[in-house]
């Protein structure tokens, strides 16, 4: 027997909808013809995503051993138990829904522990474009590539220029795929992108941005946004990074490689930082993850927990819309969700 299940895309922080199709003998994703972000259409990386779902994690390992998940929480809590809690750092993100977020923090919090949330550079912005804006503008200024990057965002960039809107982008390289919808293309340092443009930004235009070399970078970008009363909508690499950020303020980069210089050992709630961040220096690293990543190759110690197809939660989206979604495929009793192993690890603590 075939099933259709409704849930939310986990690759970025559009906020697409996705329907799962299901039977016996095989799952998959499929579009959400009623969504009302996506309206029925999906990108490879919606698509793809059912992938986290299949290729979950099936065991514990601990120090390169497979092990069942009692064990492996056990390890975990000796190796906290073990060390100063300020040499101790947790690191969540926006793969993990507001729940998650939640008890994280307050997990974090009750034991003194440092909390990492990292944004790619970018922060929260109390006041965020919606994309009926950026539909509407008439003017949109994109730093970085969102038609690549975060396609169903660069659908209504489509729809301004349709609309009559100048498109005026700056990539990170040449073949940046928003140039060809641009009337004006740049590669340019931000600071110096946005004093080119300081005097066509007013309060008709829209900054749409998913990429910066630096913190400093996205401070300029919100004080150009404000100062010319233009609106401003960061697009994030992670379904709840904005969920996240109202719960936990962001860190930049370099705070980040300052707190992991001092940590022992390192908490990574679903997220993969191995690829931007030296981890190899810190003596011990748990990884709770649905699925195998570079992070988790890089662990002492993983734990499994459900995929977002095997929890309820919710994922706030880029423009601040905060969706709910429900169990969507088989779930595996087996493992643990993320806060079910939070109240574990905080009642042996």
């Amino acid at each position: 027997m075939v099933e259709i299940k409704h849930t939310l895309c986990p690759s970025c922080s559009v906020g697409c909808g996705i329907s799962i199709i299901s039977d016996a003998d095989d799952i998959d994703t499929y579009p959400y013809k009623r969504h009302p972000v996506n309206e029925g259409k999906n990108c490879l990386n919606g698509r793809n995503s059912i992938e986290i779902y299949k290729n979950k994690i099936a065991k514990a390992v601990v120090s390169n051993s497979e092990a069942d998940c009692d064990k492996a929480i056990e390890s975990v809590v000796q190796g906290l138990k073990s060390k100063d809690s300020d040499k101790i750092t947790v690191i969540c993100s926006g793969n993990n829904t507001n729940d998650e977020i939640e008890a994280i923090k307050n997990f974090a919090e009750a034991q003194n522990y440092n909390l990492i949330v990292y944004a790619d550079n970018m922060d929260n912005c109390d006041d965020v474009a919606s994309y009926d804006d950026v539909e509407a503008a008439s003017k949109v200024f994109v730093i970085g590539d969102i038609l690549y990057e975060n396609p169903l965002a660069g659908r209504r960039i489509v729809h301004a220029k349709q609309n009559g809107a100048t498109i005026v982008s700056n990539g990170l390289t040449a073949e940046s795929v928003t140039f060809n919808i641009s009337d004006e293309c740049s590669n340019l340092p931000v600071g110096e992108f946005l004093a080119n443009i300081k005097g066509q930004l007013d309060d008709s235009s829209v900054i749409v941005v998913n990429y910066v070399d630096s913190y400093g970078d996205f401070a300029q970008i919100v004080d150009a946004a404000k100062s010319a009363n233009a609106k401003i909508l960061p697009m994030y690499s992670k379904p709840n990074t904005k969920g996240a950020l109202n719960v936990a303020g962001a860190k930049s980069k370099d705070e980040v490689v300052e707190i992991l210089s001092n940590t022992d050992v390192l908490l990574v709630f679903n997220d993969d930082i191995a690829d931007e961040f030296d981890i190899k220096s810190i003596s011990t690293v748990v990884s709770f993850s649905p699925c195998e990543n570079e992070t988790t190759k890089a662990s002492q110690i993983v734990v499994p927990v459900r995929s977002w197809l095997e929890i309820e939660g919710s994922f706030t989206n880029a423009m601040g819309t905060t969706q709910e979604f429900a169990p969507a495929a088989e779930i595996c009793e087996d493992v643990l969700s993320e806060v079910e192993i939070i109240e574990k690890l905080q009642g042996e603590l």
